[in-house]
């Protein structure tokens, strides 16, 4: 009997190991990973809450039309649709010489009316030496006390109207009243602004929220569960804050149902059509179950859409679905998935592990 001499590095596993493969007649076999290491959940189905879609539209939280105040040219014109502006930013400068030249006159008879309080208040001041004296009446000081305080209200009056003409000044600049995006436009350079008359628009895109008209049955239940869908967002939105204003339309019998959008969304501006999504009645039992799969568990492939879903032996299956809703971060199987079938999870690894030609 010749003896088999051993490898020095083998161990008890390295010989049980090889024993095996020299009765299968192999010493070198590739063992795929299992498809059952594949990550999967097992579909279940679930009575849920019938969803409502209530078409809505995109509005901003804090908007403003600015307008003129006073007639004038337009001189200078900063901004153009679509830009940022910082509060405080001039945006419009109105041709405000004549308001100037104004404010300049009434600046000159305060200064006129002063002269004349203190012509008034040196002749006061004589009649009551004089009177001191015994050498005039009381009727005569009291007269020059009246005229003391005549061009005492004088100059009140004067400075007041100063006043109000320094402030028509300050009309002719129209600045931001808060950051925002310029929405609008409504006049050009060298363009006639008159008391009124829209100027520009804007709109702070960190607040903006959907309003939709719901019918009043919808919502007698409260708003809690409601969803935001847009055409430019992929997926549901939960939004920050729900508000369902109390008055009825008598016409409709809807009520306005605004809904805030979180901040700092890209691609959304007023405007923008979207649905809001409302819970219905919980489900009664004996209400049909429905079958809910993770949105990215879902494979498009030109215009069909499926699923992975594991074989009998474990092997990742392209299966082709239907889809229902969408519920946050679910989606539902209308046709193509039973539950209790294993769903791959990752799609991407289901692709280099499935059968050729699946």
């Amino acid at each position: 009997m010749t003896a088999i001499r051993k490898p020095p590095f083998a161990t008890r596993g390295h010989r049980a190991a090889a024993v095996a493969l020299a009765v299968a007649g192999w010493w070198m076999v590739a063992v795929p990973l299992s498809a059952q290491e594949l990550p999967h959940l097992t579909a279940k189905a679930e009575a849920s809450r019938a969803m409502a879609a209530y078409e809505g539209t995109v509005e901003a939280v804090r908007q403003a039309v600015l307008a003129a105040q006073v007639p004038g040219a337009v001189l200078e014109l900063t901004v153009k649709a679509g830009d940022r502006v910082r509060a405080g930013q001039t945006l419009v400068r109105i041709d405000a010489r004549a308001a100037e030249q104004g404010a300049a006159a009434s600046q000159a008879q305060v200064t006129a009316a002063r002269a004349a309080l203190d012509v008034a208040a040196a002749e006061l001041a004589r009649k009551r030496q004089l009177y001191d004296k015994h050498y005039i009446a009381k009727a005569a000081l009291e007269q020059a006390e009246a005229a003391q305080r005549a061009a005492q209200a004088q100059v009140n009056a004067l400075q007041a109207q100063a006043g109000a003409a320094r402030a028509q000044t300050t009309f002719h600049v129209v600045t931001a009243p808060f950051d925002g995006v310029v929405s609008a436009v409504s006049v050009e350079r060298g363009s006639m602004a008159m008391p009124g008359s829209p100027l520009l628009s804007l709109y702070d895109p960190a607040a903006l929220r959907v309003t939709a008209a719901v019918p009043s049955a919808a919502v007698s239940g409260g708003v809690a569960g409601v969803q935001v869908e847009l055409e430019r967002v992929k997926g549901p939105i939960t939004p920050t804050r729900v508000q369902l204003l109390p008055t009825v339309d008598p016409a409709s019998l809807t009520q306005l149902l605004r809904a805030e959008l979180p901040a700092g969304m890209t691609g959304v501006a007023p405007g923008l059509f979207a649905r809001l999504w409302l819970p219905g009645p919980a489900a009664a039992e004996g209400t049909p179950q429905r079958v809910f799969v993770p949105r990215t568990a879902l494979v498009q492939r030109a215009e069909m859409t499926g699923l992975y879903v594991l074989g009998e032996q474990g092997q990742p299956l392209l299966r082709q679905v239907r889809l229902g809703r969408v519920q946050g971060e679910q989606v539902e199987v209308l046709a193509g998935l039973s539950a209790g079938e294993k769903v791959v999870t990752e799609p991407q690894a289901a692709v280099r592990r499935a059968p050729a030609g699946r």
